[in-house]
């Protein structure tokens, strides 16, 4: 994997730049705005940009998407393969099962799925290790690890099917 520089842009957000083997350098600019900007330096002075691609958040998805998703992704990846009967998967509250709103405890996920809540995306903010008194959210995105079985069953009683 290619060495990654961070630069903090305060009030602006962060840029990471990396050199590819292929001689252009390659940067993004991730503004506070979730707005990303793609640049390819100039070969001929390295404090240039001889292209800026500019893309809101949907599209800096997407482009991540197109290119193999995100490390995190990744890294949750290699951890299930490694971890002989263990599986991660991100659920969708649906607003009208029975789990909105009501507390973790409450729904039972843990005594009644065997499942865990790592941690739940929820207007594009995360909770991580949300706790039993968590309540959850129709269209909130439960992250959740657990057996195959455990999952299956979580993502019944979250979906409401």
């Amino acid at each position: 994997m290619s060495r990654i520089e961070e630069t903090q842009l305060p009030g602006v957000g962060v840029r990471h730049d990396f050199q590819t083997r292929a001689g252009p350098r390659v940067g993004v600019i991730s503004h506070r705005t979730g707005r990303r900007e793609l640049l390819i330096y100039s070969g001929s002075d390295p404090d240039a940009c001889s292209e800026v691609l500019r893309l809101d958040e949907d599209e800096g998805h997407t482009l991540a998407d197109l290119l193999g998703g995100t490390s995190v992704a990744e890294a949750a990846h290699e951890i299930t393969q490694q971890v002989e009967g263990l599986a991660i998967d991100w659920v969708v509250v649906a607003p009208a099962s029975g789990a909105t709103g009501k507390s973790l405890a409450e729904c039972g996920v843990r005594r009644e799925t065997g499942a865990t809540v790592v941690a739940v995306v929820r207007d594009g903010e995360t909770v991580a290790a949300p706790g039993g008194d968590f309540v959850l959210k129709g269209g909130d995105t439960a992250v959740v690890v657990g057996t195959t079985e455990d999952i299956g069953q979580i993502t019944s009683l979250l979906r409401g099917s």
